[in-house]
Order: structure tokens, then C-alpha cells, then sequence
């Protein structure tokens, strides 16, 4: 795969999408191909059957790269799931020397401490995301490196995640030939590709529904402040057509997509769609007030969980208002009149989010489509960190000269990488011992 290529793995419960993209000139992502397959073996969000998982995602990366003309060896996976929960942390180091300024090293340092964490049993930290720093009890600082002081403190986003789950995933794509470039949590890799940097200064709540979770990131100042993942998405609205009107699923899909709204009051007590009945029996009429009244309910349920969340991250307090309100994104957001629903229930301005961001102009409608958000956010992270090497790889070459500084800057790189990067590792180095 050439350098600047990057290509991006959602394994999402109702589909698997493969992505391949890369910068151009203008600094903007150009996807050169896409490709998706029917997802089987995934239940929100969580691998159950490995052999199905990975021929979808055979299948998903052959239709990317026959689109693209590229061969694609390594990808950026997202892990999402009703296993992922989060916690607010603080922690502190001592520094040894308060006479010399704070640097990156301590930030390590302490970031490596929150990793000692207890947790539950079998579970992983993935995710340790700085909020803000006190030094010597001065708080509200952003950004300590170059400050004195001889105590660091910070709170701690930390997102944790079951290690069986993380290991079955890189399984299943070790499995179906390729191998992992990284890993990302979904809900960061949609909002890099949906929202814009002032939204996240702003304060803002990302949704993405997707079919069997749906993933929630709240910004503020920047900086990512709450993540959860709820366990149910589109998948339970089509459930509930299925029962409610006695039909089979694809049926039900299809009705949601076709003629379901969110809001109730939008359809006249006479509008009725005639659904074929299975083999030699009549067919159904359904009307479309009861379709829209079925899927309103369980709507309602959805952004009611995520409403509570938002108020869990503490949106109620003035200091922590989000003002630019609510992004919904994801497949489950192409449903009719979700955002005025969302607006209702939250009183919060609403908008829908396409993943075209960064997105070079001229993408393809197919590609800007709320359902690819995950995808796109994962090629821009696997672009993001194909640079980064490069980077690390020409300071290497810079300073071959120096026997000595070779030493010290192998030293910081080792320490600099990311615990992703390190999760990453671990996984790959359980696969390999694994075989």
C-alpha cells in the first residue's frame, strides 16, 4: 500500500463498510473507494461469530478495493459495543524537580499511571484522555508543558472496553488477511469526520445511530468530555415494525426507509401501504400513522437514554452548556424528521451530520451519506497516523549521524506512542502467540 493511503474498517452490526482514502494537495480527504457487506456476525457492536465476521469483511475490503484500483493490506478498525463505558479520573505526580519546566515526559508519566488502574475483571482501558491540568493547585490550565511546578495534576476521561472483544475483532481481520494498522473508538472517529472545530469549542453532542448502538461524544472547549455507548439503534425500531405489523424483517426495513418518520402527526389517518403477503396469502395494509407512531415510540426511548447521558456529563450547568446543541449522525439518522423529534425532546438545536468535513470537494453522494461517518473518521485517524511515522521515521534519519541522539530520541518515540499504538501491540503480539 502506497504511503499516504489509508484505508478504514467499520464493523458495524448491520454492515460492514471498508474504506480507502488519502490527503491530496489542498490537505483534504479524497476516498478513493468504497465498499460494504451485509453484516453477520456482529450483535451491537460485538463480534459473536467469528467466521461469518470475517468473510463480510473479506468481502466489504474485495468491493473497496476493486473500486479504488488499490490493494489494501492494513486498516484502522473502529471498536464500538455496549461493553464500552467510561469514568472520570484524577491523578498526580511529584515531580522530582520543580526547578525544571514541565514537559511532555511528566504528561507521559502520569497518563502511564492512570493506565495502573484497577479494573473490572477482563476489562481494558482503551482510551485516557486528558481534560485539564492544576499545577501546584492552579486549575483550568490546558496546556502545562513549559509551566513550572513541582505538583501535576489532571482529570481524566477514561474509556474502558472488554479485552476479549478488542482481541476477537483483530481476530477476525488477522483472520480475513490483513493486518491492524490501528484501533479507535467509533464515537471520536465520527466526530472528527462530522464535526467542526468550532462545534467542539462550542460544546457539542455528537449521536451516532447506528444499527446496533448508538454512540454518543460530548465536546467542550475542544476537548472530547463524556462518551458512552447505548446499546440499542436502528436495528430495534425495524424489530418493532416486524412485530407490530406481523411482517418479515427485510419488509420492515424496508417500510422504515421508505415511508417511516419519527413524528407522528405528519400523516394523514388515510395514507396505507400495501405490503405483499408471504406465499399465496393476501396481502397487508399497514397504515403509515401506526408505522410512524411504532417507530416514534422507540425513538423517543433512544434519544431519551442519550438525553440522560448528556445530562450525566453535567449539560445543565452553565459553565458546561452545550451550545451548539445536538449532531446526529450515522445511518439511523437519515430517518424522517429525527431532528425536529431530537429538538422536541431536548431542547436542543439539532442538526444532521454528513461526513464531509475534511472531505475534498466532488465526493461522492454515496460517500458524504451519514451511514459512512465512522468510516470516513477511520481513514482520516489511519492517514493521521501514516504522517505521524513519516514524521517520526525523518527525525530518525535526521540525527543518524549522532550515535547518541539516535539513542534519545528512539528513547522519547518509545515513550511518545500513543497507549492506542500500545493496544494495537498487544493485540498483534496475542494474535502471533496465539497461532
Amino acid at each position: 500500500m502506497e504511503n499516504n493511503l489509508a484505508a478504514g474498517l467499520d464493523i458495524g452490526t448491520t454492515k460492514i463498510a471498508a474504506m480507502v482514502g488519502r490527503k491530496n494537495e489542498y490537505g483534504k480527504l479524497e476516498i478513493l473507494g468504497i465498499g460494504k457487506s451485509k453484516s453477520l456476525g456482529v450483535h451491537r457492536g460485538v463480534v459473536n461469530n467469528i467466521t461469518q465476521t470475517i468473510q463480510s469483511i473479506q468481502q466489504a475490503v474485495q468491493e473497496a478495493e476493486a473500486a479504488s484500483g488499490m490493494s489494501i493490506e492494513q486498516v484502522t478498525v473502529g471498536i464500538a459495543g455496549q461493553h464500552i463505558r467510561s469514568l472520570q479520573h484524577s491523578d498526580y505526580i511529584t515531580r522530582a524537580n520543580a526547578e525544571l519546566v514541565i514537559d511532555e515526559d511528566d504528561i507521559e508519566r502520569l497518563i502511564n499511571q492512570v493506565h495502573k488502574l484497577v479494573m473490572l475483571p477482563g476489562e481494558e482501558i482503551i482510551h485516557v484522555l486528558p481534560q485539564e491540568f492544576k499545577v501546584d493547585g492552579q486549575g483550568e490550565i490546558k496546556e502545562p508543558i513549559g509551566m513550572y511546578g513541582g505538583r501535576l495534576e489532571a482529570n481524566f476521561h477514561v474509556v474502558v472496553g472488554q479485552v476479549s472483544s478488542i482481541r476477537n475483532i483483530g481476530r477476525c481481520i488477522k483472520s480475513a488477511g490483513l493486518q491492524l494498522d490501528g484501533i479507535t473508538l467509533e464515537p471520536l472517529a465520527s466526530s472528527n469526520a462530522v464535526l467542526s472545530q468550532e462545534e467542539k469549542e462550542a460544546g457539542v453532542a455528537l449521536i451516532d445511530i447506528g444499527g446496533g448502538t448508538t454512540d454518543l461524544a460530548v465536546f467542550k472547549d475542544g476537548i472530547i468530555r463524556h462518551t458512552a455507548v447505548i446499546p440499542f439503534g436502528g436495528n430495534v425500531i425495524t424489530e418493532d415494525i416486524k412485530e407490530g405489523c406481523s411482517i418479515i424483517e427485510k419488509q420492515a426495513e424496508l417500510l422504515k426507509i421508505k415511508f417511516g418518520s419519527a413524528w407522528p402527526g405528519e400523516n394523514k389517518d388515510n395514507e396505507i401501504v400495501s405490503i405483499p403477503g408471504l406465499r399465496g396469502r393476501e396481502p397487508k395494509e399497514i397504515t403509515l400513522k401506526n408505522l410512524s407512531k411504532i417507530i416514534h415510540a422507540r425513538v423517543v426511548e433512544i434519544i431519551e437514554q442519550v438525553y440522560v447521558e448528556i445530562k450525566n456529563y453535567g449539560h445543565e450547568e452553565q459553565k458546561k452548556k452545550l451550545i451548539a446543541g445536538i449532531v446526529l449522525t450515522g445511518g439511523g439518522a437519515q430517518l424522517k424528521h429525527l431532528k425536529q423529534l431530537a429538538e422536541y425532546i431536548t431542547g436542543m438545536d439539532t442538526r444532521i451530520g454528513y461526513p464531509n468535513e475534511h472531505l475534498a470537494g466532488g465526493s461522492d453522494d454515496d460517500v458524504t451519506s451519514p451511514q459512512f461517518a465512522t468510516a470516513v473518521g477511520l481513514v482520516m485517524d489511519g492517514v493521521k497516523r501514516h504522517e505521524r511515522k513519516k514524521e517520526e521515521t525523518e527525525l530518525n534519519e535526521g540525527v543518524q549521524d549522532d550515535e547518541d541522539a539516535l539513542t534519545s530520541s528512539e528513547e522519547n518515540k518509545n515513550e511518545r506512542r500513543s497507549f492506542l499504538d500500545k493496544l494495537t501491540e498487544r493485540v498483534k503480539d496475542f494474535l502471533d502467540n496465539a497461532e
